[in-house]
């Protein structure tokens, strides 16, 4: 069986930060559907740009439901507040901005394996059209273990 895939976006944040050692701070603060104009291809978009923040998008990502990772989305619909996993790093090269997100995944279980193994994660609040999409998914794949 293929996995269940949802076109995403990831919006990343600079903030500028007042510190000897570092002048911004990078960091995912939304997961949407992206635009209808997106392209494929991750190619970043600045969205918008004041003094306060700068924001970008990227296209291109997606989330994957697959039926062994049920037990990890089952944790985040019921959460009170439920999260997007953003798995991001920085680049080697000038360029920017000098952040891409490598995955999005919605499983609590999966968010916990890469943070386990070293990588950058951070949650941002789950859409309530992504959340309502995952329901169905959850219903017919999730079952509690037995209890012993």
């Amino acid at each position: 069986m293929s996995p269940l895939r949802f076109p995403a976006a990831v919006i990343f944040q600079r903030t500028p930060v007042v510190n000897r050692w570092v002048g911004e701070r990078w960091e995912p603060v939304a997961v949407t559907p992206p635009p209808a104009d997106a392209a494929a291809a991750r190619a970043p978009v600045k969205i918008s740009e004041d003094p306060s923040a700068t924001r970008w998008r990227f296209d291109g990502l997606a989330f994957e439901l697959h039926p062994s990772e049920a037990e990890g989305y089952y944790l985040n619909i019921v959460a009170p507040e439920p999260k997007a996993f953003v798995m991001w790093r920085t680049t080697d090269d000038s360029g920017e901005p000098p952040v891409f997100p490598v995955i999005v995944t919605v499983s609590y279980n999966e968010a916990a394996r890469m943070l386990d193994g070293g990588e950058r994660v951070d949650a941002v609040p789950l859409p309530a059209g992504i959340l309502a999409w995952m329901q169905p998914f959850v219903d017919e794949h999730y079952r509690p273990e037995p209890k012993k």
